[in-house]
């Protein structure tokens, strides 16, 4: 059994960047199995794959979905412990040991998301409340003029306020590199697949929240090359949008008395 699994969800992704990613994989001292879910239309990212051990590649032919993806090596798994992480990621091969050895210590946390920097080194602010549809949308489509009057608000849901050099247990977590106890991955069926992509990582982090910490723990850091792809391309936003209003059909648009109580804990 390896002490760790991991998933990348491939989509034309850029093979240098894939490589640097696997790189820091083979570094580490854990034992790991590495899942790259292909949904490009053509496996030429096989290639990379080839050149590292316990890489498992997995070609769809079409594009799933991002959580579809990630649930294919979920449900091959057979690890302690279990990482999704994006292509786009940087680390230091060091913060694995740290991850695993700090869940080991700490039963009652099932995932733990790092302190996220640009590559320039500049901080990114992640840790979030559950978002009510204002949240969301306001952020999205409320001109830049216009969105000072909403700071306080807007601040609130973003916990701009808080200190950042603390663990903190939020129950929203960015999904770009995510170290999850696989028991609980697999008790709540990882990813809800009818997300085709953008705000699963938000449904996922509520559900592993509802039974465990989830974790913002700034002692593991990563850079994290932040595309915002749903902010330039029509077709993205549109995914964004009705992965949005997925969400909310889900759990409660303005009615949504477990998203209240969970916000008023933080």
């Amino acid at each position: 059994m390896a002490d760790l699994s991991v998933s990348v969800v491939l989509y034309h992704t850029d093979k240098q960047e894939l490589y640097n990613l696997l790189k820091s994989f083979i570094r580490s001292e854990l034992s790991i199995d590495i899942f790259l879910i292909d949904n490009s239309q053509t496996d030429a990212l096989r290639e990379v794959s080839l050149v590292f051990e316990n890489t498992i590649y997995i070609f769809n032919g079409k594009n799933i979905g991002y959580g579809a993806g990630h649930n294919i090596a979920i449900n091959k798994s057979n690890a302690k412990y279990h990482l999704i992480v994006n292509a786009d990621i940087e680390f230091d091969h060091n913060i694995l040991v740290k991850a695993h050895q700090f869940m080991s210590k700490h039963p009652d946390v099932g995932m733990i998301s790092p302190q996220i920097v640009l590559p320039n080194g500049e901080m990114q602010f992640f840790c979030r409340k559950l978002p009510t549809p204002f949240d969301l949308f306001a952020r999205r489509f409320i001109p830049s003029f216009v969105k000072p009057i909403f700071k306080k608000q807007l601040d609130e849901y973003l916990l701009a306020n808080r200190d950042y050099s603390k663990p903190m247990n939020i129950p929203n977590l960015p999904g770009c590199f995510m170290f999850i106890r696989m028991s609980i991955l697999k008790e709540i069926a990882g990813f809800d697949e009818n997300f085709f992509m953008y705000v699963e990582d938000i449904d996922l982090t509520r559900r592993i929240h509802e039974k465990s910490k989830t974790l913002y723990l700034p002692e593991i850091k990563i850079a994290h090359g932040l595309a915002r792809g749903s902010y330039k391309f029509s077709k993205l936003m549109l995914y964004h949008i009705q992965s949005a209003a997925y969400y909310f059909n889900k759990w409660g648009w303005f009615n949504d008395a477990k998203r209240v109580k969970i916000n008023k804990a933080l």
